[in-house]
């Protein structure tokens, strides 16, 4: 084999391997794959918030990549970097009733009172929980509300007035990002 050809035997295991011309050839290709495989928005979500806010970053994408890339992370939205006036800090809010009738009536009260813009109710589940130092298990109603960060204190409040429960679980995890759209209409179905 010439010193020339892209591929050499290795004199002690009698294998191919790449030139190192070759390889550097090769490497942005390999890296460009990867990119692509693992997604766009996984690359630049660590940068620093201040290049996402001045879209340093959505921009150089548009540019490099073209609309198929940028048209389809549009839509959606990290929560910590918004700084738009269309949504607002978001959770989600987990409470359990004891049946069917207690769940869309406390639904119903949340989401005539704007305290959530949607309450899921899921059926169901079975709880197996500690209360009076005795192992307890029923079966319940798992509601799911989404809400405004805002209104947890009087959604709190309003759950503890008209829950059977001597204490009703309220817990809230934050939204962090999704659908602009949604939690537009989030902000919008809720009061302020």
């Amino acid at each position: 084999m010439s010193s020339s050809s892209t591929t050499t035997l290795n004199s002690t295991t009698s294998r191919p391997f790449l030139s190192t011309s070759v390889l550097r050839r090769r490497l942005p290709f390999v890296g460009a794959f990867c990119m692509l495989t693992l997604g766009f928005t996984n690359f630049y979500t660590p940068l620093s918030s201040s290049a996402l806010k001045t879209g340093f970053v959505q921009s150089l994408l548009r540019s490099k990549l073209g609309s198929r890339f940028s048209t389809k992370s549009s839509s959606f939205i990290r929560m910590e970097g918004n700084t738009s006036n269309t949504t607002v800090p978001s959770i989600v809010v987990y409470v359990t009733v004891p049946n069917k009738e207690a769940g869309k009536k406390l639904s119903e009260s949340i989401v005539q009172e704007k305290l959530a813009a949607c309450v899921n109710r899921v059926p169901g589940i079975e709880s197996v929980y500690l209360w009076e130092g005795k192992i307890q298990t029923d079966s319940e109603e798992l509601l799911i509300i989404k809400t405004r960060q805002s209104l947890l204190e009087a959604l709190t409040e309003h759950v503890k007035a008209n829950h059977e429960y001597d204490v009703p679980e309220v817990i809230s995890l934050p939204i962090t990002g999704g659908n602009l759209k949604y939690l537009e209409w989030l902000k919008e179905s809720t009061k302020e």
